[in-house]
Protein backbone atom coordinates (compact mmCIF):
# COMPACT_ATOMS: atom_id res chain seq x y z
CA UNK A 1 0.00 0.00 0.00
CA UNK A 2 1.61 3.45 -1.07
CA UNK A 3 -0.05 6.26 0.93
CA UNK A 4 0.95 9.59 -0.99
CA UNK A 5 0.59 11.43 2.44
CA UNK A 6 3.04 9.45 3.97
CA UNK A 7 5.07 8.78 1.56
CA UNK A 8 4.95 10.98 -1.38
CA UNK A 9 8.14 9.86 -3.52
CA UNK A 10 7.26 6.85 -3.18
CA UNK A 11 4.03 7.35 -4.74
CA UNK A 12 5.16 9.18 -7.32
CA UNK A 13 7.40 6.15 -8.42
CA UNK A 14 4.45 4.31 -8.26
CA UNK A 15 2.85 6.20 -11.46
CA UNK A 16 5.35 4.83 -13.59
CA UNK A 17 5.22 0.98 -12.95
CA UNK A 18 3.97 -1.28 -15.61
CA UNK A 19 2.98 -4.52 -15.92
CA UNK A 20 5.93 -7.00 -14.72
CA UNK A 21 8.39 -4.69 -13.74
CA UNK A 22 10.38 -5.48 -10.93
CA UNK A 23 10.18 -3.14 -7.57
CA UNK A 24 11.40 -3.27 -4.08
CA UNK A 25 9.84 -1.79 -1.63
CA UNK A 26 10.44 -0.55 2.31
CA UNK A 27 8.40 -0.09 4.64
CA UNK A 28 6.00 -1.15 7.66
CA UNK A 29 3.67 -4.40 8.18
CA UNK A 30 0.54 -3.35 9.66
CA UNK A 31 -2.76 -5.11 9.88
CA UNK A 32 -4.98 -4.15 7.17
CA UNK A 33 -8.36 -2.68 7.29
CA UNK A 34 -11.38 -5.24 8.25
CA UNK A 35 -13.26 -4.93 4.75
CA UNK A 36 -9.78 -5.17 2.83
CA UNK A 37 -8.97 -8.64 4.35
CA UNK A 38 -8.60 -11.34 2.17
CA UNK A 39 -8.93 -14.79 3.38
CA UNK A 40 -7.63 -16.58 -0.08
CA UNK A 41 -4.49 -15.06 0.67
CA UNK A 42 -1.70 -16.36 3.27
CA UNK A 43 -0.59 -12.29 4.13
CA UNK A 44 -4.44 -11.49 3.34
CA UNK A 45 -5.07 -9.88 6.91
CA UNK A 46 -1.30 -7.58 6.68
CA UNK A 47 -0.12 -5.10 4.05
CA UNK A 48 3.45 -3.40 4.09
CA UNK A 49 2.92 0.18 4.20
CA UNK A 50 5.36 1.51 1.85
CA UNK A 51 7.65 4.12 2.75
CA UNK A 52 10.63 3.65 0.07
CA UNK A 53 10.07 2.21 -3.59
CA UNK A 54 12.09 1.90 -6.28
CA UNK A 55 11.95 0.26 -9.48
CA UNK A 56 14.61 -2.32 -9.78
CA UNK A 57 13.55 -3.09 -13.71
CA UNK A 58 11.80 -2.41 -16.66
CA UNK A 59 9.80 -4.57 -18.79
CA UNK A 60 8.98 -4.24 -22.16
CA UNK A 61 5.75 -5.21 -23.57
CA UNK A 62 5.19 -8.83 -23.14
CA UNK A 63 4.25 -11.36 -25.87
CA UNK A 64 1.72 -12.88 -23.98
CA UNK A 65 0.38 -12.32 -20.98
CA UNK A 66 1.32 -14.29 -17.97
CA UNK A 67 -2.91 -15.10 -17.22
CA UNK A 68 -3.24 -15.80 -20.78
CA UNK A 69 -4.40 -19.95 -20.73
CA UNK A 70 -4.60 -20.21 -24.32
CA UNK A 71 -0.99 -19.17 -25.87
CA UNK A 72 0.65 -21.99 -27.71
CA UNK A 73 3.18 -24.04 -26.35
CA UNK A 74 6.28 -22.98 -29.01
CA UNK A 75 5.30 -19.85 -27.87
CA UNK A 76 5.43 -20.69 -24.09
CA UNK A 77 8.88 -22.17 -25.03
CA UNK A 78 10.24 -19.68 -26.87
CA UNK A 79 9.98 -17.37 -23.61
CA UNK A 80 9.84 -20.15 -20.94
CA UNK A 81 11.23 -17.75 -18.32
CA UNK A 82 8.06 -15.90 -18.37
CA UNK A 83 5.79 -18.98 -18.66
CA UNK A 84 7.60 -20.87 -15.96
CA UNK A 85 6.04 -17.42 -14.00
CA UNK A 86 2.82 -18.50 -14.01
CA UNK A 87 1.03 -20.01 -11.53
CA UNK A 88 0.85 -23.57 -13.09
CA UNK A 89 4.71 -23.74 -14.16
CA UNK A 90 5.91 -22.50 -10.34
CA UNK A 91 3.45 -25.30 -8.77
CA UNK A 92 4.44 -27.84 -10.67
CA UNK A 93 8.04 -27.31 -10.33
CA UNK A 94 7.92 -27.31 -6.55
CA UNK A 95 6.04 -30.15 -6.55
CA UNK A 96 8.43 -32.23 -8.32
CA UNK A 97 11.37 -30.68 -5.97
CA UNK A 98 9.23 -31.81 -2.59
CA UNK A 99 8.49 -35.19 -4.21
CA UNK A 100 12.39 -35.50 -4.88
CA UNK A 101 13.30 -34.65 -1.35
CA UNK A 102 10.60 -37.15 -0.20
CA UNK A 103 12.54 -39.66 -2.33
CA UNK A 104 15.91 -38.84 -1.01
CA UNK A 105 15.29 -39.18 2.22
CA UNK A 106 13.37 -42.83 1.90
CA UNK A 107 16.35 -43.95 0.21
CA UNK A 108 18.96 -42.70 2.28
CA UNK A 109 16.50 -44.29 5.92
CA UNK A 110 16.99 -47.55 4.26
CA UNK A 111 20.95 -47.62 3.85
CA UNK A 112 21.05 -46.54 -0.58
CA UNK A 113 24.07 -44.54 -1.22
CA UNK A 114 23.70 -42.12 -3.80
CA UNK A 115 26.77 -42.74 -5.88
CA UNK A 116 27.28 -40.86 -9.39
CA UNK A 117 28.01 -42.64 -12.82
CA UNK A 118 29.32 -41.53 -16.11
CA UNK A 119 27.43 -39.74 -18.67
CA UNK A 120 29.91 -40.22 -21.78
CA UNK A 121 30.34 -44.16 -22.05
CA UNK A 122 30.19 -47.61 -24.12
CA UNK A 123 26.86 -47.98 -26.21
CA UNK A 124 24.56 -50.82 -24.64
CA UNK A 125 21.94 -52.08 -27.04
CA UNK A 126 18.66 -50.57 -24.45
CA UNK A 127 15.88 -50.21 -26.89
CA UNK A 128 16.77 -47.16 -28.23
CA UNK A 129 19.45 -44.97 -30.68
CA UNK A 130 22.88 -43.64 -28.81
CA UNK A 131 23.33 -40.01 -28.80
CA UNK A 132 26.79 -40.28 -29.49
CA UNK A 133 29.74 -37.92 -28.60
CA UNK A 134 32.73 -37.66 -30.86
CA UNK A 135 36.20 -37.66 -29.57
CA UNK A 136 38.82 -34.68 -30.66
CA UNK A 137 42.08 -36.33 -29.07
CA UNK A 138 40.66 -40.04 -30.96
CA UNK A 139 39.43 -38.74 -34.08
CA UNK A 140 36.63 -41.36 -35.29
CA UNK A 141 35.93 -42.65 -31.96
CA UNK A 142 32.64 -41.93 -30.37
CA UNK A 143 31.22 -41.85 -26.63
CA UNK A 144 27.34 -42.31 -26.28
CA UNK A 145 25.06 -40.82 -23.67
CA UNK A 146 24.46 -43.04 -21.41
CA UNK A 147 20.93 -44.86 -22.11
CA UNK A 148 20.90 -45.63 -18.44
CA UNK A 149 23.35 -46.29 -15.72
CA UNK A 150 22.65 -49.88 -16.20
CA UNK A 151 25.73 -52.22 -15.83
CA UNK A 152 27.73 -49.73 -14.15
CA UNK A 153 25.00 -50.39 -11.56
CA UNK A 154 25.63 -53.76 -11.41
CA UNK A 155 28.94 -53.25 -11.17
CA UNK A 156 28.76 -51.79 -7.92
CA UNK A 157 26.93 -55.00 -6.76
CA UNK A 158 30.18 -56.53 -7.71
CA UNK A 159 32.40 -53.90 -6.17
CA UNK A 160 30.49 -54.56 -2.39
CA UNK A 161 28.23 -50.89 -3.33
CA UNK A 162 24.85 -53.44 -2.09
CA UNK A 163 22.46 -50.63 -1.94
CA UNK A 164 23.00 -48.06 -4.63
CA UNK A 165 20.65 -45.56 -6.27
CA UNK A 166 20.74 -41.85 -7.70
CA UNK A 167 18.52 -39.42 -9.37
CA UNK A 168 20.29 -40.04 -13.07
CA UNK A 169 19.82 -38.25 -15.92
CA UNK A 170 19.84 -40.61 -19.14
CA UNK A 171 19.65 -40.09 -22.74
CA UNK A 172 17.84 -41.58 -25.38
CA UNK A 173 17.50 -40.59 -29.15
CA UNK A 174 13.84 -41.41 -29.90
CA UNK A 175 10.76 -39.63 -31.48
CA UNK A 176 9.07 -37.30 -28.95
CA UNK A 177 5.53 -37.84 -27.44
CA UNK A 178 3.75 -36.44 -24.47
CA UNK A 179 5.59 -38.84 -22.44
CA UNK A 180 9.06 -38.47 -23.86
CA UNK A 181 11.61 -36.35 -23.97
CA UNK A 182 15.54 -36.81 -25.36
CA UNK A 183 16.80 -36.58 -21.81
CA UNK A 184 14.85 -37.56 -18.72
CA UNK A 185 15.90 -38.21 -15.01
CA UNK A 186 15.29 -41.91 -13.48
CA UNK A 187 15.14 -42.69 -10.09
CA UNK A 188 17.99 -45.43 -10.74
CA UNK A 189 18.74 -48.41 -7.87
CA UNK A 190 20.25 -51.57 -6.85
CA UNK A 191 20.40 -53.94 -4.33
CA UNK A 192 22.39 -56.78 -3.80
CA UNK A 193 21.16 -60.46 -2.36
CA UNK A 194 17.62 -58.94 -3.57
CA UNK A 195 14.75 -61.06 -4.59
CA UNK A 196 11.53 -59.51 -6.45
CA UNK A 197 10.00 -58.75 -3.48
CA UNK A 198 12.73 -56.52 -2.14
CA UNK A 199 12.82 -54.60 -5.04
CA UNK A 200 9.28 -53.88 -5.50
CA UNK A 201 8.89 -52.79 -1.41
CA UNK A 202 11.18 -50.44 -1.84
CA UNK A 203 9.48 -49.07 -4.79
CA UNK A 204 6.00 -48.89 -3.22
CA UNK A 205 7.43 -47.63 -0.01
CA UNK A 206 8.65 -44.44 -2.48
CA UNK A 207 5.20 -43.83 -3.95
CA UNK A 208 4.06 -44.00 -0.77
CA UNK A 209 5.87 -41.21 0.87
CA UNK A 210 5.72 -39.39 -2.36
CA UNK A 211 1.58 -39.01 -1.83
CA UNK A 212 2.61 -38.04 1.99
CA UNK A 213 5.13 -35.30 0.85
CA UNK A 214 2.10 -33.92 -0.27
CA UNK A 215 -0.26 -34.35 2.25
CA UNK A 216 -2.44 -37.00 0.08
CA UNK A 217 -4.03 -40.19 0.88
CA UNK A 218 -1.08 -43.02 -0.27
CA UNK A 219 -2.36 -45.65 -2.17
CA UNK A 220 -2.56 -48.97 -0.30
CA UNK A 221 0.03 -52.06 0.09
CA UNK A 222 0.97 -54.33 -1.08
CA UNK A 223 -0.27 -52.76 -5.37
CA UNK A 224 -2.13 -55.73 -7.08
CA UNK A 225 -0.10 -57.81 -9.53
CA UNK A 226 -1.01 -59.17 -12.71
CA UNK A 227 0.95 -61.38 -14.85
CA UNK A 228 1.81 -60.34 -18.54
CA UNK A 229 -0.27 -62.88 -20.14
CA UNK A 230 -3.31 -62.07 -17.73
CA UNK A 231 -2.71 -58.08 -18.75
CA UNK A 232 -2.33 -59.11 -22.47
CA UNK A 233 -5.35 -61.59 -22.63
CA UNK A 234 -7.70 -59.40 -20.82
CA UNK A 235 -6.45 -55.56 -21.47
CA UNK A 236 -4.79 -56.16 -24.65
CA UNK A 237 -1.85 -53.92 -22.80
CA UNK A 238 1.54 -53.88 -20.80
CA UNK A 239 0.45 -51.21 -18.85
CA UNK A 240 -3.09 -51.47 -18.54
CA UNK A 241 -5.51 -48.83 -17.39
CA UNK A 242 -7.93 -50.51 -14.35
CA UNK A 243 -9.89 -47.81 -13.31
CA UNK A 244 -12.25 -49.04 -16.24
CA UNK A 245 -13.94 -52.59 -16.73
CA UNK A 246 -14.36 -53.93 -20.45
CA UNK A 247 -12.27 -55.99 -20.16
CA UNK A 248 -11.35 -58.56 -23.53
CA UNK A 249 -12.53 -62.00 -23.26
CA UNK A 250 -11.49 -65.04 -24.92
CA UNK A 251 -13.78 -66.52 -28.03
CA UNK A 252 -11.08 -68.75 -29.80
CA UNK A 253 -12.18 -72.40 -28.86
CA UNK A 254 -15.91 -71.45 -29.25
CA UNK A 255 -15.33 -70.13 -32.63
CA UNK A 256 -13.86 -73.02 -34.59
CA UNK A 257 -15.49 -74.39 -37.35
CA UNK A 258 -17.51 -71.28 -37.45
CA UNK A 259 -19.54 -70.47 -40.75
CA UNK A 260 -18.42 -67.28 -40.12
CA UNK A 261 -14.92 -67.70 -42.47
CA UNK A 262 -12.85 -64.76 -40.39
CA UNK A 263 -13.32 -66.19 -37.27
CA UNK A 264 -13.43 -69.70 -37.84
CA UNK A 265 -10.11 -69.25 -40.40
CA UNK A 266 -8.21 -66.69 -37.14
CA UNK A 267 -5.83 -67.68 -35.40
CA UNK A 268 -7.17 -65.89 -32.11
CA UNK A 269 -10.85 -64.82 -31.91
CA UNK A 270 -11.60 -62.38 -28.85
CA UNK A 271 -13.98 -59.75 -28.20
CA UNK A 272 -15.23 -56.77 -25.36
CA UNK A 273 -18.68 -55.50 -24.48
CA UNK A 274 -19.15 -52.24 -24.95
CA UNK A 275 -21.72 -50.46 -22.29
CA UNK A 276 -24.22 -48.88 -24.82
CA UNK A 277 -25.74 -50.08 -28.05
CA UNK A 278 -23.09 -47.80 -30.90
CA UNK A 279 -24.64 -46.53 -33.73
CA UNK A 280 -23.20 -47.09 -37.45
CA UNK A 281 -21.76 -43.77 -37.74
CA UNK A 282 -19.82 -44.99 -34.35
CA UNK A 283 -19.13 -47.90 -35.30
CA UNK A 284 -17.81 -46.86 -38.78
CA UNK A 285 -15.51 -44.52 -37.17
CA UNK A 286 -13.78 -47.49 -34.67
CA UNK A 287 -13.60 -49.42 -38.05
CA UNK A 288 -10.98 -46.70 -39.37
CA UNK A 289 -9.42 -46.63 -36.09
CA UNK A 290 -8.72 -50.37 -36.14
CA UNK A 291 -7.48 -49.98 -39.09
CA UNK A 292 -4.78 -47.64 -38.29
CA UNK A 293 -4.02 -49.98 -35.42
CA UNK A 294 -3.65 -52.83 -38.11
CA UNK A 295 -6.89 -54.68 -38.46
CA UNK A 296 -8.73 -55.59 -41.49
CA UNK A 297 -12.35 -54.57 -40.69
CA UNK A 298 -14.32 -54.77 -37.37
CA UNK A 299 -17.32 -56.72 -36.90
CA UNK A 300 -19.70 -56.42 -34.32
CA UNK A 301 -22.80 -57.31 -32.79
CA UNK A 302 -25.33 -54.25 -31.44
CA UNK A 303 -27.55 -55.45 -28.82
CA UNK A 304 -30.29 -52.60 -28.71
CA UNK A 305 -32.62 -51.81 -25.80
CA UNK A 306 -35.16 -54.27 -26.48
CA UNK A 307 -32.55 -57.04 -26.62
CA UNK A 308 -32.54 -57.51 -30.52
CA UNK A 309 -29.26 -58.59 -31.96
CA UNK A 310 -28.26 -56.30 -35.18
CA UNK A 311 -25.21 -57.10 -37.15
CA UNK A 312 -24.64 -58.18 -40.70
CA UNK A 313 -22.74 -61.26 -39.32
CA UNK A 314 -25.01 -62.59 -36.60
CA UNK A 315 -26.93 -65.06 -39.63
CA UNK A 316 -23.48 -67.22 -39.63
CA UNK A 317 -22.97 -67.80 -35.86
CA UNK A 318 -24.40 -70.69 -34.02
CA UNK A 319 -26.70 -70.69 -31.09
CA UNK A 320 -23.77 -71.95 -29.08
CA UNK A 321 -21.35 -68.63 -30.33
CA UNK A 322 -24.35 -66.18 -29.93
CA UNK A 323 -24.72 -67.24 -26.23
CA UNK A 324 -21.50 -66.93 -25.71
CA UNK A 325 -21.53 -63.74 -27.10
CA UNK A 326 -24.45 -62.64 -24.93
CA UNK A 327 -24.53 -58.67 -23.75
CA UNK A 328 -26.82 -57.03 -21.79
CA UNK A 329 -29.36 -54.99 -23.97
CA UNK A 330 -28.10 -51.48 -24.76
CA UNK A 331 -24.49 -53.03 -25.62
CA UNK A 332 -22.06 -53.63 -28.35
CA UNK A 333 -19.75 -56.35 -29.08
CA UNK A 334 -16.63 -55.44 -31.23
CA UNK A 335 -14.47 -58.46 -32.24
CA UNK A 336 -11.05 -58.92 -33.10
CA UNK A 337 -9.96 -61.78 -35.15
CA UNK A 338 -5.92 -62.50 -36.27
CA UNK A 339 -2.97 -63.74 -34.58
CA UNK A 340 -2.54 -63.12 -31.15
CA UNK A 341 -0.56 -59.61 -31.05
CA UNK A 342 -2.61 -58.06 -33.49
CA UNK A 343 -5.77 -59.17 -31.74
CA UNK A 344 -4.43 -57.82 -28.24
CA UNK A 345 -2.88 -54.86 -30.23
CA UNK A 346 -6.60 -53.68 -31.26
CA UNK A 347 -8.66 -54.32 -29.16
CA UNK A 348 -6.35 -52.95 -26.62
CA UNK A 349 -6.44 -50.21 -28.53
CA UNK A 350 -10.24 -49.86 -28.84
CA UNK A 351 -10.67 -50.39 -25.08
CA UNK A 352 -8.51 -47.46 -24.21
CA UNK A 353 -10.56 -45.19 -26.77
CA UNK A 354 -13.72 -46.36 -25.85
CA UNK A 355 -13.03 -45.75 -22.11
CA UNK A 356 -12.15 -41.92 -23.17
CA UNK A 357 -14.33 -41.07 -25.63
CA UNK A 358 -17.23 -42.88 -23.32
CA UNK A 359 -16.50 -41.10 -20.07
CA UNK A 360 -15.89 -44.94 -18.70
CA UNK A 361 -13.05 -43.45 -17.07
CA UNK A 362 -13.00 -42.96 -13.22
CA UNK A 363 -10.68 -40.28 -12.69
CA UNK A 364 -11.02 -40.12 -9.15
CA UNK A 365 -9.12 -43.52 -8.80
CA UNK A 366 -5.47 -44.17 -8.33
CA UNK A 367 -4.55 -47.34 -9.68
CA UNK A 368 -0.96 -48.54 -9.24
CA UNK A 369 -0.10 -51.88 -10.61
CA UNK A 370 2.52 -54.50 -11.29
CA UNK A 371 2.95 -56.63 -14.25
CA UNK A 372 5.24 -59.45 -13.82
CA UNK A 373 6.55 -62.12 -15.96
CA UNK A 374 7.47 -61.00 -18.97
CA UNK A 375 8.42 -63.04 -21.70
CA UNK A 376 12.58 -63.38 -21.63
CA UNK A 377 12.35 -63.31 -25.58
CA UNK A 378 10.13 -61.74 -28.60
CA UNK A 379 10.65 -61.69 -32.08
CA UNK A 380 12.00 -59.15 -33.87
CA UNK A 381 9.66 -57.88 -36.69
CA UNK A 382 12.06 -56.74 -38.99
CA UNK A 383 15.06 -59.79 -38.49
CA UNK A 384 12.96 -62.32 -37.32
CA UNK A 385 15.88 -62.92 -34.41
CA UNK A 386 15.08 -63.33 -30.56
CA UNK A 387 15.39 -59.66 -29.09
CA UNK A 388 15.10 -58.53 -25.71
CA UNK A 389 12.14 -57.56 -24.16
CA UNK A 390 13.36 -55.59 -20.99
CA UNK A 391 17.14 -55.06 -21.39
CA UNK A 392 19.49 -58.47 -21.97
CA UNK A 393 20.96 -58.14 -18.50
CA UNK A 394 17.73 -59.63 -17.43
CA UNK A 395 17.57 -62.82 -15.45
CA UNK A 396 15.17 -65.30 -16.45
CA UNK A 397 12.75 -67.01 -14.02
CA UNK A 398 14.06 -69.81 -11.75
CA UNK A 399 13.81 -72.81 -14.07
CA UNK A 400 13.48 -71.42 -17.28
CA UNK A 401 17.34 -71.27 -18.00
CA UNK A 402 17.46 -74.20 -19.94
CA UNK A 403 14.94 -72.52 -22.12
CA UNK A 404 17.09 -70.12 -23.41
CA UNK A 405 18.46 -72.41 -26.19
CA UNK A 406 16.11 -74.73 -26.05
CA UNK A 407 12.80 -72.54 -26.34
CA UNK A 408 13.60 -68.86 -26.00
CA UNK A 409 10.51 -68.35 -27.03
CA UNK A 410 9.18 -69.58 -24.00
CA UNK A 411 11.20 -68.43 -21.20
CA UNK A 412 10.41 -66.05 -18.89
CA UNK A 413 11.58 -63.40 -16.99
CA UNK A 414 12.17 -61.76 -13.79
CA UNK A 415 11.21 -58.32 -15.02
CA UNK A 416 8.33 -56.24 -13.43
CA UNK A 417 6.64 -53.01 -14.56
CA UNK A 418 5.13 -50.14 -12.03
CA UNK A 419 1.96 -48.94 -13.19
CA UNK A 420 -0.09 -46.08 -12.46
CA UNK A 421 -3.27 -45.44 -14.23
CA UNK A 422 -2.32 -46.71 -17.92
CA UNK A 423 1.05 -45.09 -17.47
CA UNK A 424 4.26 -47.30 -17.21
CA UNK A 425 6.38 -45.61 -14.11
CA UNK A 426 9.39 -47.57 -14.57
CA UNK A 427 10.69 -51.09 -15.22
CA UNK A 428 13.19 -53.55 -13.22
CA UNK A 429 14.72 -57.33 -12.80
CA UNK A 430 16.27 -59.65 -11.03
CA UNK A 431 19.62 -59.77 -12.80
CA UNK A 432 21.83 -61.81 -14.97
CA UNK A 433 24.67 -62.75 -12.28
CA UNK A 434 26.39 -65.79 -13.62
CA UNK A 435 29.17 -65.46 -16.89
CA UNK A 436 27.44 -68.45 -18.35
CA UNK A 437 24.02 -66.95 -18.45
CA UNK A 438 24.73 -63.89 -19.59
CA UNK A 439 26.79 -65.78 -22.54
CA UNK A 440 23.93 -67.73 -23.62
CA UNK A 441 21.07 -64.85 -23.55
CA UNK A 442 23.51 -63.09 -25.83
CA UNK A 443 23.42 -66.31 -28.14
CA UNK A 444 20.24 -66.59 -28.05
CA UNK A 445 20.07 -63.31 -29.95
CA UNK A 446 22.17 -64.12 -32.28
CA UNK A 447 25.42 -62.45 -30.93
CA UNK A 448 28.67 -64.41 -32.04
CA UNK A 449 31.29 -64.58 -29.25
CA UNK A 450 33.60 -61.98 -30.79
CA UNK A 451 30.58 -59.34 -30.67
CA UNK A 452 30.10 -59.89 -27.66
CA UNK A 453 33.45 -59.74 -26.27
CA UNK A 454 33.26 -56.47 -28.63
CA UNK A 455 30.61 -54.79 -26.39
CA UNK A 456 30.56 -56.13 -23.82
CA UNK A 457 33.87 -57.75 -22.79
CA UNK A 458 34.59 -55.66 -19.93
CA UNK A 459 30.88 -56.75 -17.91
CA UNK A 460 31.66 -60.26 -18.52
CA UNK A 461 35.13 -60.34 -17.40
CA UNK A 462 33.37 -58.77 -14.35
CA UNK A 463 30.87 -61.37 -13.49
CA UNK A 464 33.79 -63.80 -13.55
CA UNK A 465 34.87 -62.48 -10.29
CA UNK A 466 32.29 -63.29 -7.79
CA UNK A 467 29.06 -61.34 -8.35
CA UNK A 468 26.31 -61.38 -6.45
CA UNK A 469 22.84 -62.33 -7.30
CA UNK A 470 21.28 -58.30 -7.28
CA UNK A 471 18.09 -56.86 -9.02
CA UNK A 472 17.44 -52.98 -9.48
CA UNK A 473 14.58 -50.09 -11.00
CA UNK A 474 14.52 -47.68 -12.91
CA UNK A 475 11.63 -44.99 -12.20
CA UNK A 476 10.96 -42.57 -14.14
CA UNK A 477 11.00 -38.97 -12.19
CA UNK A 478 9.11 -36.82 -15.07
CA UNK A 479 6.03 -39.59 -15.53
CA UNK A 480 5.65 -39.65 -12.01
CA UNK A 481 5.44 -36.09 -11.17
CA UNK A 482 3.29 -35.37 -14.20
CA UNK A 483 0.62 -37.63 -12.76
CA UNK A 484 1.01 -36.13 -9.42
CA UNK A 485 0.45 -32.81 -10.68
CA UNK A 486 -1.96 -34.05 -12.96
CA UNK A 487 -0.46 -33.00 -15.93
CA UNK A 488 -0.74 -35.67 -19.02
CA UNK A 489 2.55 -33.88 -20.44
CA UNK A 490 5.81 -34.00 -19.19
CA UNK A 491 7.04 -30.91 -20.65
CA UNK A 492 4.76 -29.32 -18.27
CA UNK A 493 6.81 -30.33 -14.97
CA UNK A 494 10.04 -29.73 -17.27
CA UNK A 495 11.57 -26.48 -17.04
CA UNK A 496 13.51 -26.69 -20.29
CA UNK A 497 12.10 -29.44 -22.27
CA UNK A 498 12.68 -30.14 -26.16
CA UNK A 499 9.32 -30.08 -28.25
CA UNK A 500 8.29 -32.43 -30.29
CA UNK A 501 10.88 -31.72 -33.16
CA UNK A 502 13.64 -32.12 -30.71
CA UNK A 503 14.08 -28.57 -30.99
CA UNK A 504 14.47 -26.10 -27.83
CA UNK A 505 12.74 -22.75 -28.77
CA UNK A 506 14.56 -20.80 -25.95
CA UNK A 507 18.18 -21.22 -27.43
CA UNK A 508 17.61 -22.50 -30.95
CA UNK A 509 19.56 -25.33 -30.67
CA UNK A 510 20.28 -27.62 -32.00
CA UNK A 511 22.28 -25.77 -34.58
CA UNK A 512 24.87 -26.45 -37.27
CA UNK A 513 28.45 -26.44 -36.21
CA UNK A 514 31.10 -24.24 -37.36
CA UNK A 515 33.59 -26.17 -40.38
CA UNK A 516 36.04 -25.24 -38.01
CA UNK A 517 34.94 -27.09 -35.30
CA UNK A 518 34.03 -30.07 -37.72
CA UNK A 519 37.40 -30.41 -38.44
CA UNK A 520 39.14 -30.26 -35.29
CA UNK A 521 36.45 -33.54 -34.72
CA UNK A 522 37.31 -35.11 -38.07
CA UNK A 523 33.62 -35.09 -39.20
CA UNK A 524 31.72 -34.59 -42.63
CA UNK A 525 28.45 -33.80 -42.75
CA UNK A 526 26.19 -34.95 -45.57
CA UNK A 527 24.11 -32.42 -46.85
CA UNK A 528 20.13 -33.58 -46.08
CA UNK A 529 18.22 -34.98 -48.95
CA UNK A 530 16.59 -32.35 -51.17
CA UNK A 531 13.00 -33.47 -51.08
CA UNK A 532 11.04 -34.28 -53.88
CA UNK A 533 8.07 -31.70 -54.91
CA UNK A 534 6.97 -34.44 -57.92
CA UNK A 535 2.93 -35.08 -58.41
Amino acid sequence: MVNPERASRAAQTAHGIRSEFVVQAKGEVVPRAPEAVNPNLATGEVELQVDELEIVAHSEPLPFQLDDEGVEEPLRLRYRYLDLRRERMQRNMRLSATVIAAIRRTMEDHGFIDVWTPTMTLGTPEGARDFLVPVRLQPGKFFALAQSPQLFKQVFMIGGLDRYYQIATCWRDEDLRADRQFEFRQLDLELAFSEREDVLDVLERVVVVSFEALDRTPPERPFPRLSYADAMLRYGSDKPDVRFGVEIQDATEVTRGSEFGVFANAEAVRFLVVPTALSRAQLQRLEEFAKEWGAKGLAYLVVDESGEVRSPIAKFLSDRELEAFKAPAGSTVLFGADSPAMVERVLGALRLHLGNELGLIDESRNEFLWVLDFPLFLRDEETGQWTFVHHPFTSPLSGHEQLIESDPGAALSQHYDLIWNGWELGSGSIRIHRQEVQEAVFKAMGMSDDEARAKFGWFLDALRLGAPPHGGFALGIERFVALLAGESNIREVIAFPKTASGSDPLTGAPAPATQVRLDELGISVKAAPVKSSGT
